[in-house]
């Protein structure tokens, strides 16, 4: 199958649907390529396999895309210039149908090892043709009636009904008899030019025999009674055996039988010896003697002789004459089968297209091996391309959910992307304390502390399947529901949540080598999420339920999940554990009853504290590689305290949150309330803080890595069975 083919299904279906559907196409068939080279070779199973993967991610049925195909291609060959020859190949359809079988014979220059199928006509008349196909692929029937309804239109303003009579198999191909309706005028005006009588000169069989050196003349009974002077000098015993004992036919693909020949009057013909040549020995030329040699062990089939030609009926001498000449691909060829240019017809063009034909083969083959070197660059190219694509998609799928970063790729306006939703799970979280921590330490401690926290917390909404909407400072929002759409919102949040209480535990306040702490607020209800604005777009979620579950966090206690009576409806009934809190004010003097989520039933409905916790050494990874910087833990930090949150009211956790807003935003202010303890710290040698830094942290099992550690490539691999000693300690119990 030559690339010529690839290419046009290729570019027909990103012209019909899309550079994304070819790519699905792509992975589906298992096509590798890019790009397909036009006059390489390529495997038989490409094309059905790219034909029914189309038709599969585009829903269109695999005839009608076959059918399609083939309208497409006659536009295609239009771009390499076939198309002219497409136009002259006859003056009306029936011309053009009656030698479609030559079509192929025509393009074997540049396409030598094509494989065509058979075309033959019957049963001609005023209103159409029958026509017989035979080829030895399965399913290309409806793109060859594609392209025969598309040749009537575009050359000859002609529509052309193609009616299917059978399809069967025959041997190892397919004979499909199709009878092709159009107005066929043209037939009553040859007809009446037969009828016609016309004088006919003489001509003597001798001289008729010196024009055609290469014909055969056979009867009825394939016995051959003639052979041309050509074809003699090669074959000097054929006269008297059977021709279809001396030759195979090549094509058309039909029975070599005396019946076959006289019904195909307009095929043309391709013959080839079953034996291969015998070369005769130039003993006057030594360099000659020894090439003999060395051909003598080159593939039988490359020193049988082919012949091509037409099959016409002589009734005078009740024999079919076979008028041949022999096909050439190249001079080595030729001097193979033991033939010279002498040998060929000085009266036709056999001569002057072995010559040109050569030449022409050997531009074809420079041409090939440099549109092969380009096409292995392009492929490299598109490689790389696809890889960088693929790095740009990631990191554009974790700011922006896929199905709207799409919609937005397709130029919609971001406004648009705008969805409600009317029954999400919203998560906050919190560090207690996190004003304090920040004036004891660096910024750039602080960042490494916060970016180890969020790695682990990033690893866990993957894992419960929900999606990160954004951080500020030390706040943590979550949402599930959208923008994938799940009745089961509720409880894959309460399932994070209880994960991210216990993987905490394991990670240490810089300051002071304390445990760090976080609130945690869940609230369920309706919000309007999507992209809003132009420049740096992000998916965020807009409602009354993304401040009440704020509210939910704000007023919780530190390492305790606070969740509202909404999301409390949503669980009842599950595995988890609830204590009543009791009703809260919220801002605007709003009312709200509330839940602590204590943790989770197992399958054999034991209470289980919190979650189950993770591995040690998995949290050790995770935390270790995200890089974790603090001051060493000295005597005057291990007096520094939290602050107990859950004995302060409202009014003073909404003061130290403003508090630490102000300082967030402020870096002068921040850089002033630091500059004592930053000191400090850079008068610590660091080989000396390095050794520090892991004796504070060897109760909590953690692994420092190296300074350059990548916190990208941390991740959780598994959970313990074991629960959390402290919260196994606290009070549970289900509410019903």
């Amino acid at each position: 199958m030559y690339g010529l083919l690839c290419e046009s299904l290729h570019d027909f279906i990103k012209e019909s649907y899309g550079d994304d559907v070819w790519k699905l196409v792509r992975e589906r068939a298992d096509v590798r390529l890019h790009s397909f080279v036009t006059h390489q070779v390529y495997s038989e199973s490409v094309i059905p396999r790219i034909a029914k993967a189309a038709s599969g991610v585009t829903g269109t049925p695999y005839n009608e895309l076959m059918n399609s195909w083939g309208v497409y291609f006659l536009g295609f060959v239009g771009k390499y210039g076939y198309d002219r020859i497409l136009k002259v190949l006859g003056r009306h359809v029936r011309d053009f149908v009656n030698g479609l079988d030559n079509l192929h014979e025509y393009l074997r220059f540049s396409y030598p090892k094509v494989q065509p199928p058979t075309f033959f006509c019957q049963e001609e008349s005023a209103t159409g043709v029958t026509l017989h196909y035979r080829s030895k692929r399965k399913g290309y029937l409806h793109y060859a009636m594609g392209q025969l309804r598309q040749m009537g239109k575009q050359f000859y303003d002609t529509d052309i009904h193609v009616e299917v009579l059978s399809e069967q198999m025959v041997g190892d191909y397919s004979h499909v008899t199709m009878r092709l309706n159009f107005d066929n005028s043209a037939y009553r005006y040859i007809m009446k030019e037969d009828e016609e009588e016309q004088e006919i000169l003489p001509i003597t069989s001798d001289f008729f025999f010196e024009v055609f050196p290469f014909n055969i003349v056979f009867r009825q009974d394939m016995v051959v009674h003639n052979v041309g002077s050509g074809l003699a000098t090669v074959f000097p015993d054929l006269d008297g055996k059977k021709i279809n004992d001396a030759f195979l036919l090549a094509r058309p693909l039909v029975e070599f039988t005396w019946n076959m020949i006289i019904s195909h009057p307009n095929n043309l013909f391709e013959i080839m010896s079953k034996e291969p040549v015998k070369r005769e020995r130039n003993l006057h030329n030594r360099v000659q003697s020894k090439t003999y040699l060395s051909i003598e062990m080159d593939s039988l089939d490359g020193r049988c002789l082919r012949l091509k030609g037409q099959m016409r009926y002589m009734p005078e001498w009740e024999s079919i004459i076979f008028l041949g000449t022999p096909v050439m691909e190249s001079l080595s060829a030729m001097f193979k089968t033991g033939l010279y240019i002498n040998d060929l017809s000085m009266h036709d063009s056999s001569r002057d297209l072995v010559l040109a034909g050569t030449q022409q083969s050997e531009e074809l083959k420079r041409a090939l091996i440099q549109e092969q070197k380009k096409s292995s660059k392009l492929e490299e190219s598109m490689k790389m391309l696809d890889y960088e694509m693929k790095k740009t998609d990631d990191l554009l799928y974790r700011m922006i959910p896929k199905p709207v970063a799409k919609r937005l790729r397709k130029g919609e306006p971001a406004v648009n992307t705008c969805e409600v939703f009317p029954d999400v799970t919203i998560l906050f979280s919190d560090v207690v304390g996190f004003t304090r921590i920040c004036s004891h330490i660096t910024p750039m401690q602080v960042v490494s502390m916060l970016n180890t926290m969020y790695t682990l917390f990033d690893t866990l909404s993957e894992k419960h399947r929900v999606f990160k909407v954004e951080t500020i400072g030390d706040a943590y929002m979550v949402v599930a529901g959208a923008p994938e759409k799940t009745k089961y919102h509720a409880h894959n949040i309460c399932d994070m949540a209880l994960d991210m209480v216990r993987s905490i535990d394991h990670l240490k306040d810089p300051s002071n080598g304390n445990n760090i702490q976080i609130r945690v607020g869940i609230h369920s209800g309706m919000v309007v999420a999507g992209v809003v604005g132009h420049k740096m777009p992000r998916y965020g979620l807009h409602g009354d339920t993304v401040h009440t579950a704020s509210a939910m966090e704000s007023n919780g206690k530190e390492m305790h999940i606070q969740l509202s009576s909404a999301t409390y409806e949503h669980l009842k009934g599950s595995h988890f554990i609830f204590e009543r809190r009791g009703t809260i004010t919220i801002k605007g003097n709003v009312e709200i009853e509330t839940y602590w989520l204590k943790g989770k039933r197992d399958k054999d409905g034991n209470a289980q504290a919190a979650c189950p916790q993770f591995e040690t050494h998995t949290i050790s990874k995770a935390i270790s590689k995200a890089t974790i910087a603090g001051p060493e833990a000295t005597g005057d930090d291990e007096g520094l305290v939290f602050p107990l949150v859950a004995g302060e009211d409202e009014d003073d956790v909404k003061s130290i949150r403003s508090h630490r807003i102000k300082m967030e935003i402020s870096g002068h202010s921040l850089e002033e309330s630091m500059e004592e303890c930053r000191v400090e710290e850079m008068s610590v040698h660091k080989s000396h803080y390095k050794d520090a830094l892991q004796d504070s942290l060897q109760d909590a099992h953690l692994e420092l890595d190296s300074p350059e550690s990548d916190g990208r490539d941390s991740i959780m691999e598994s959970r313990a069975s074991s629960c959390d000693s402290r919260c196994s300690k606290s009070a549970m119990c289900s509410v019903s």
